[in-house]
């Protein structure tokens, strides 16, 4: 066997190991479950790529064939077997996940070990998944209102490097002219056992699952992990403030963005009570204050994270408010609002706005709430396992998420506030686009 002992340790269950090649092996079983989750993830995605898009478009290509299996034979295989498969690429880590009954584990981890030794990449393959995608980009991002907001116009407002700047689904442009020669170089870069993580969760014997993963997982190669593209940068010197047109929106949107602490980072928990405190859905203050009393806005949240998803992606990051403007309210004065609201939040006495320790108390059940209900599924306790060992090296964390500040730490999230506050702000203004209707 390849898997090396020295570096298995356990922790809430959980057993880390690696094999000979690289690839980290993430174990938590769960005997009370009749199903497993099998997640790899890998150290590429966004803000990975030389070209925008190409990272999605090859998670596309992982999917059409690999070395011993034709095209369309790894979706047959575990819809044949009961289960669900997907695929996602997010700005620092793309996922492949699959959720089957447990007699099919060994069936799973063949088809991701085949995959990960050699994708069918061929001109007709590649071709094909770019129309896929370029028919993904009319649907969801020019053939919808909002679409793509703010997720893929507010980088270019917040960074400088092409690594956090460019759009990551892709354009028609960009992917224009995509050979057989530069996938194979970017599979060879990225898509090494070292640069992967496994992760197994559910109904699993531990030691015959590790067995499994040496038998297909080990005889493949190893090879050198790419080096990541610099992303660190400074923090904005002042605010930046942009508007654009969107031909489909009926009424004028906006998004207001902070740069935030490291997410994994105690201060990253701190300003995501601060988030939730300010923005969130039913309870939070924009809520209350933009919708329900002074009418300047129909919807008001604040997102974690600039996909929306807390520990999504790793540092530079940021936490962004949203609203669609009511009826005569100007996205200027929307967002004068949500950043007086920021501010008044940061205050040290509770009656001139300040942050409550009630506020503190509801927004930390809140988020521990849906931390555990997300987590309640095998198949995203194998997502979020996989992608905090990928992103922090630190899967633990992923079960530890919910341990938030609490009213004892009212402080340090009021100062978390103050910190967001301080930060200039990247503004995007959506309005209708009234001539090219």
């Amino acid at each position: 066997m390849t898997v090396s002992t020295a570096e298995v340790r356990t922790r809430h269950r959980l057993e880390r190991h690696r094999l000979g090649n690289g690839l980290t092996v993430l174990l938590l079983p769960d005997p009370e479950v009749s199903a497993v989750g099998v997640t790899v993830s890998y150290d590429v995605g966004y803000r990975t790529e030389a070209r925008s898009g190409f990272a999605h478009l090859f998670e596309h290509l992982m999917f059409q064939g690999s070395a011993s299996l034709p095209k369309l034979a790894h979706a047959q295989h575990i819809q044949a077997a009961g289960g669900a498969f997907n695929g996602a690429t997010h700005r620092d880590h793309t996922a492949y996940y699959q959720v089957v009954p447990a007699e099919a584990l060994e069936l799973v981890l063949f088809l991701e070990a085949d995959r990960m030794r050699s994708p069918r990449i061929t001109q007709e393959n590649i071709d094909n998944q770019v129309a896929v995608v370029a028919e993904e980009i009319r649907r969801n991002i020019l053939g919808r209102p909002y679409g793509g907001f703010p997720a893929f116009q507010l980088p270019e407002l917040l960074f400088t490097r092409h690594a956090n700047t460019h759009n990551g689904y892709g354009d028609f442009a960009s992917l224009a002219d995509v050979e057989v020669a530069e996938c194979e170089e970017f599979f060879d870069r990225h898509y090494a056992p070292g640069s992967a993580v496994l992760a197994i969760s559910g109904n699993f014997e531990p030691a015959r699952a590790l067995d499994l993963v040496d038998r297909y997982f080990g005889p493949l190669p190893g090879r050198p992990a790419a080096d990541r593209p610099p992303t660190a940068e400074p923090p904005p010197a002042e605010p930046v403030a942009v508007t654009r047109r969107d031909p489909l929106a009926p009424v004028p949107a906006l998004a207001v963005a902070w740069r935030c602490p490291p997410p994994g980072s105690p201060e990253y928990r701190a300003a995501l009570l601060a988030a939730s405190v300010l923005g969130d859905p039913e309870s939070g203050r924009l809520r209350r204050v933009l919708v329900r009393e002074r009418a300047l806005a129909t919807q008001a949240a604040v997102l974690p994270s600039l996909t929306g998803q807390a520990y999504d992606a790793r540092d530079p990051e940021a936490i962004v408010a949203t609203a669609v403007c009511g009826t005569g309210a100007s996205p200027d004065t929307v967002a004068a609002a949500v950043q007086e609201e920021l501010s008044r939040m940061a205050r040290a006495a509770e009656q001139d706005g300040g942050l409550t320790r009630q506020e503190v108390e509801s927004a930390a059940r809140r988020l521990r709430t849906a931390w555990y209900v997300e987590l309640d599924t095998v198949a995203a306790r194998a997502r979020r396992l996989a992608a905090f060992e990928v992103l922090y090296a630190d899967a633990e964390q992923a079960l530890e998420a919910p341990a938030l500040p609490t009213g004892d730490g009212l402080d340090q999230v009021r100062a978390a506030a103050a910190a967001l506050a301080d930060c200039p702000p990247a503004v995007l203004s959506l309005e209708p686009d009234r001539g090219a209707a």
